[in-house]
């Protein structure tokens, strides 16, 4: 899989994850918000870690800097 997301929206993307399951275990979200918001935390996570959006490569886009 290529990489085509950029350092800040890395960040961004795991930041977000570790915020919402702090919140989930936290108790502050709680029922269908916090599964629903746990998917995509763990999605966020995932595509975070790997660098790489399946979206963003069937809509184009791509945020890392092109080299060359």
């Amino acid at each position: 899989m290529q990489t085509n997301m950029g350092k800040l929206d890395v960040y961004f993307r795991i930041s977000v994850a570790i915020l919402i399951g702090i919140l989930a275990y936290t108790g502050f979200l709680t029922g269908t918000l916090a599964t629903v918001l746990l998917i995509v935390a763990v999605i966020f996570f995932a595509t975070g870690i790997i660098g790489s959006c399946p979206l963003y490569t069937l809509f184009g886009i791509q945020t890392c800097s092109r080299e060359g």
